[in-house]
């Protein structure tokens, strides 16, 4: 089993050497092949200088990524994972308030069976109003949106089997989604409490900003994982639920009118009902629009709907996820 710590980098000049060190102290003593994969999204300090440095020191475990520009941490997540070969995929961050001596207890978590290992930073040393408080809120917004029960979604932290995290791509921030879309293609989870250290050197990257993209990137991650597969399912259930609406109230205008001589016309709830009508069955056509498409998509690129844990008796056993 291989080992590829994804670290992705941004103004962390002073933290690399730190960073270097513990990584070699943590991980040396585990019975495996691993490398160290860091990606520089653009940092405007010396940190792509420091990269290099420990690149040439250290040519076997130590790979460097550099992106043109600043494309955002789950961007240089994504560049990491895409350029890395171990069966082990480990996450964290540059700026060591992650600890690496955290690598071989979730490395013995994934030798025990489970897919995926989520750190919850359960003593967080993040200012407590600005950080610690939206994040609290955000995780639990989260779980109770996707099912995914995790205490700490933001902990870049973690360790997965690389098969629980192919067949999708990651785009704004969905990196701290992982989860659900590794619980989605059936990936046993355990979350596991990980030390948590005060930033030493360096600013943090992200503020009170970053709570509305989750939020808005949560919608998104629920629409995929409840209904990228049967779209009709919430654009025709919507629809539905609008045209039984509109019926009610155009019931109520009949009523009124025959027993109380109330002109429908005269009154703003016609208008209303005749809306809310047609508002449900543009969402229902739009529902068969969206099945179409997701039709074409599988059938256009071969992409099944759903994921092999394990094959017995064939020429090729397979632990993978979506083929292609």
């Amino acid at each position: 089993m291989k080992l590829s710590i994804i670290v992705p980098v941004y103004n962390e000049e002073e933290n690399i050497p730190l960073l270097y060190d513990a990584l070699v102290a943590a991980v040396t003593s585990l019975p495996h092949d691993w490398e160290a994969v860091l990606v520089d999204d653009g940092s405007k300090d010396g940190s792509m200088r420091e990269l290099e440095k420990l690149a040439a020191m250290d040519p076997v475990h130590f790979r460097v990524v550099g992106l043109r520009r600043n494309f955002g941490q789950t961007a240089a997540i994504a560049a990491g994972i895409d350029h890395s070969d171990g069966d082990v995929i480990i996450l964290m961050d540059a700026d060591l308030q992650n600890d690496p001596a955290d690598i071989p207890m979730m490395v013995q978590k994934i030798e025990g069976g489970y897919d995926l290992v989520s750190g919850w930073r359960k003593r967080r040393k993040d200012a407590f109003l600005t950080r610690t408080l939206p994040s609290n809120i955000a995780n639990g917004l989260i779980s109770w949106v996707t099912g995914v029960k995790l205490h700490d979604y933001g902990c870049t932290l973690k360790a997965y089997r690389r098969e629980v995290i192919t067949g999708f791509r990651l785009y704004g921030e969905m990196h701290r989604f992982i989860p659900v879309y590794a619980n989605r293609v059936g990936a046993k989870i355990i979350e596991v409490p990980v030390n948590h250290h005060p930033r030493l050197h360096g600013k943090a990257k992200y503020g009170l900003e970053r709570t509305i993209k989750v939020i808005l990137d949560l919608v998104t991650v629920k629409f995929l994982n409840s209904y990228a597969d049967k779209p009709i399912y919430l654009f025709g259930g919507t629809g539905i639920a609008l045209i039984i609406l509109s019926l009610l109230v155009l019931l109520f205008l009949f009523i009124r009118r025959i027993f109380f001589l109330v002109s429908v016309f005269s009154s703003p709830l016609f208008q209303m009902s005749t809306m809310i009508l047609i508002l449900g069955v543009m969402s229902i056509l739009m529902g068969l629009i969206a099945e179409l498409l997701v039709r074409t998509y599988h059938e256009s690129t071969g992409t099944p709907t759903y994921t092999v844990g394990k094959t017995i008796n064939f020429e090729k056993d397979a632990h993978s996820g979506p083929l292609s």
